[in-house]
């Protein structure tokens, strides 16, 4: 039998995507060198991006695996080189597509992105959950979904989605983890341990900025930004950073977390963002005869809903109430999140709905360039 031709070989590895940029290897350079013996034995070379890729084993699997499966290699060998720093410049401005180093990609006018900043008024609402999961269901949906862990103080994310490496990162560009298909940033992957972030607000911002345009999310179809509680540093940031970002009020259908949410909500007045909704969590509780048991009232959220579209001038809806189920808070301590790990649970199906509400949306004119030219005279 004979041996396949070097653009044959270049042709199976061009099916190999990189773990973590999720783009083939030959359209990254990473394929140093290809060659193969007379008796089929092929010499792989390839360039990782940094010599402590945490990726180098599944790179080195995959790649073997392309090769073995074209007729006439009888083995592959693997060698690892590491890029130099003109390479590395070169592939920062591939992934970047020729624009400026910094820029904020989804704050641009033609971005296609659709960005959700989720928030609540007061702590303990389920903010984080509701995120993680609407992210891991959009992404089963087939959406490339990203999320950035904003709440600097309270980040819970990583542990959320099952993220334990740390980013990996060529020069001052951050290649984000992936879990569940979807790519996350948090300040927990920078921190060691369970050490505390002290900073005060211009060290945020420049944090959400660095989340914003330094990480690689690649062409995203969703961000999802999961806010600190209340309407501080971050709040205002997020709407100066990406001003077309839509609000996602979480609250509890208890009186005095509608009362909190509807301020988080109302601080659109003063962004100029637009409120994609309200949703409810921990709505009820169901009983093993069916009932239903509201353990923290009713109709938080439909209230909250009626008094922003009131307050802020334009329809507001309840998108839906996910009923308080324990094996929410199981998914998150495993990193399994329940629309994957318990997907028939009423929780799960809540959150599935909502998801595909908020993926199926418009991406609204709201910041978007429209093309128009002043016409002549």
């Amino acid at each position: 039998m004979s041996v396949p031709s070097h653009d044959a070989m270049l042709t199976a590895l061009s099916k190999v995507n990189d773990p973590e940029i999720r783009k083939p290897i030959t359209e990254l350079g990473m394929v140093k060198s290809v060659e193969v013996d007379e008796a089929g034995a092929v010499s792989l070379a390839i360039f990782l991006t940094v010599s402590g890729c945490p990726m180098k084993e599944t790179l080195t699997r995959d790649t073997s695996n392309a090769l073995l499966a074209l007729p006439g290699v009888t083995s592959v060998e693997v060698e690892l080189d590491v890029m130099s720093e003109e390479q590395r410049a070169t592939l920062r401005s591939h992934l970047r597509g020729g624009a400026p180093e910094k820029e904020i990609p989804f704050a641009q006018p033609n971005s296609l992105t659709r960005v959700y900043a989720v928030a609540s008024g007061k702590g303990g609402v389920g903010k984080s959950s509701v995120t993680v999961n609407l992210a891991v269901a959009m992404a089963e949906q087939g959406l490339r979904v990203g999320v950035v862990d904003a709440d600097v103080y309270g980040f819970s994310v990583p542990r959320m989605l099952g993220v334990e490496q740390r980013p990996t990162q060529v020069d001052d560009m951050i290649l984000p983890p992936i879990a569940h298909e979807v790519k996350v940033i948090s300040i927990g992957m920078f921190v060691p341990g369970n050490q505390p972030v002290v900073w005060r607000g211009p060290m945020l911002h420049r944090a959400l900025q660095q989340f914003l345009g330094d990480v690689f999310w690649g062409d995203l179809d969703v961000l999802l930004l999961d806010l600190p509680p209340g309407t501080g540093d971050i709040a205002i940031s997020t709407a100066q950073l990406v001003p077309s970002a839509e609000i996602l009020v979480v609250t509890t259908p208890q009186q005095a977390a509608a009362e909190v949410a509807e301020r988080a909500g109302s601080i659109a007045l003063q962004t100029h963002q637009r409120v994609a909704g309200v949703i409810e969590n921990m709505s009820w509780l169901e009983m093993p005869d069916g009932s239903r048991q509201e353990i923290f009232g009713s109709g938080g959220g439909q209230r909250v809903a009626d008094s922003l579209t009131i307050s802020i001038g334009a329809p507001v809806a309840l998108l839906g109430q996910i009923p308080l189920d324990p094996r929410v808070r199981e998914g998150g301590d495993n990193g399994i999140p329940v629309v994957i790990g318990e997907p028939d649970t009423a929780a799960a199906v809540a959150l599935r709905g909502i998801a595909k509400g908020l993926s199926t949306r418009a991406r609204g004119l709201a910041g978007r360039s429209l093309g128009l030219t002043p016409a002549g005279r």
